[in-house]
């Protein structure tokens, strides 16, 4: 998260050279007109021990896609199915990206890297396989913001521009191209599972749970659980658990990812694939991120409905290999679960202990009443309690004269020492800055806001320090 990175020694580990001959397909990358390495993230990089390349060989390794030393000789576009809006869909799996190279990071886990805009492949039915610059901006912007307010996210690790002039309906075009890179821990997908339950693939439903439960193993179950020693029971117990954190961290950073489908949902609930997304700019349940969301399916407050329900998919396809009670049973932890999370965050970024989850969701409750009838933009929100509660800065403690400030009174304060809680406005990304940051680089080719914008959200990062998380929670 927010934490310092370690440093590692590269160390290659192709794990999914076991599943790889009916998990994806071997690709070769576009061969693009020009590499200029962009945006390059070291401290990324650092945590899989390549932060020492060159910007020739980062040109080389994540523009041209020569195979890392000892790593996946072809890449591999992964197969998955999806539901898309609720509707199914048989006919995706990585249309313009692939898995390029697997490693392991300093703490241990499995890593991976992959791709956005690196051509065509089996999957890409009618598209170009390309990305956009502005995509790939927006991409670095977002995972920095996320990482900045706790969220789990994929890391932007690479943006090399292409040289191709693109055409995009929801952009002024031609407009240029990029590929870009991101660091995840697993690319494994719920869609994922759906192909092999579609397909009837049994004994490779098998061998992909085994997969999931051997590099992302998550905690112990409860005592209580049903058939808890089921590999499939496992699994879906460990999934429920991240994405019911996932979902509160979306609601206490004020963020819409805009495209919650099965095929965007890592099974380690790590969040990924930023298209639309928006920063809220005030507190409203029904805002929406995506234009084409016309029914609001995936509007801010129906995010932890969406990804509940996908969690459902997720239980329907491991059907195959598990009964329904214990899966369901798994299905029914994540409403309590997001509850707990939403309170131990709501708690961290307010700088608090928490107190329990009774009494801290009703503060949750007086906060989000709060944000509404003053139409706050969040961050602002979060920000100027905080320092109130510590005493930072004038005219910033009106919160504190009602009922949340007589409620604040029994919690305790944790360290606000950081500098950044001494600046005068908060770091937000509303849509303004984002769109201004690339008017400088489209207009004047200037990196320069962009560079900035990524200092000061890491400065908050550091500020915030790594969010809690449930006691024996693994991802």
């Amino acid at each position: 998260m927010s934490d310092e990175p370690q440093a590692a020694i590269y160390t290659p580990d192709t794990a999914i050279d076991a599943l790889a001959e009916w998990l994806g397909a071997k690709v070769q990358a576009g061969d693009f007109p020009e590499t200029t390495v962009r945006f390059r993230n070291d401290r990324a990089a650092a945590r899989v021990g390549l932060d020492a390349l060159s910007n020739e060989d980062w040109a080389r390794h994540f523009g041209r896609f020569e195979p890392l030393e000892g790593n996946l000789p072809s890449p591999l576009a992964l197969k998955y199915h999806g539901h898309q809006f609720r509707v199914y869909n048989p006919e995706i799996g990585d249309g313009r990206g692939f898995l390029f190279a697997q490693m392991r990071g300093a703490d241990g886990r499995l890593m991976d890297l992959g791709t956005k805009g690196s051509g065509t492949t089996p999957f890409s039915r009618s598209g170009d396989g390309r990305l956009t610059l502005k995509g790939g901006v927006r991409e670095i912007l977002a995972t920095e913001m996320l990482e900045a307010l706790g969220v789990n996210t994929s890391k932007t690790f690479s943006i090399i521009e292409t040289g191709e002039k693109l055409w995009r309906d929801d952009e002024p075009s031609p407009t240029r191209s990029a590929v870009m890179v991101r660091l995840s821990h697993s690319h494994i997908r719920i869609g994922t599972f759906q192909r092999l339950y579609a397909l009837e693939h049994a004994d490779e439903m098998e061998a992909l749970v085994q997969y999931c439960l051997e590099h992302f193993p998550g905690p112990a179950l409860p005592q209580d659980a049903p058939d808890r020693d089921n590999p499939a029971v496992i699994l879906m117990n460990n999934v429920v658990e991240r994405l019911a954190d996932l979902a509160a961290s979306y609601m206490v950073a004020g963020f819409v990812h805009g495209v919650l489908n099965t095929d965007n949902m890592n099974i380690t609930g790590e969040s990924f694939d930023y298209g639309p997304w928006r920063w809220l700019p005030e507190w409203e349940p029904g805002f929406t991120a995506a234009y084409f969301d016309h029914g609001g399916l995936y509007a801010f407050g129906r995010q932890p409905e969406a990804l509940h329900w996908n969690c459902g998919q997720l239980a329907v396809a491991l059907r195959m290999i598990a009964e329904s009670e214990p899966l369901i049973a798994a299905l029914q932890r994540f409403g309590p679960l997001y509850m707990e999370a939403v309170a131990r965050r709501w708690c961290w970024r307010l700088g608090i202990a928490e107190r329990g989850v009774e009494q801290d969701s009703q503060l949750v409750g007086l906060c989000e009443k709060a944000m509404r009838e003053t139409k706050a933009q969040p961050d602002a929100f979060f920000f100027g309690v905080r320092k109130a509660l510590n005493g930072i800065g004038e005219g910033v403690s009106n919160y504190l004269d009602g009922e949340i400030g007589e409620m604040l009174k029994a919690y305790t304060l944790l360290n606000s020492s950081h500098e950044y809680w001494q600046d005068d406005t908060p770091q937000s990304m509303v849509i303004e800055e984002v769109e201004s940051i690339w008017s400088a680089i489209d207009e004047r080719d200037d990196w320069a806001p962009l560079q900035n914008k990524v200092s000061a959200l890491r400065r908050t990062g550091e500020a915030y320090g790594c969010p809690p998380t449930a006691q024996g929670h693994g991802g």
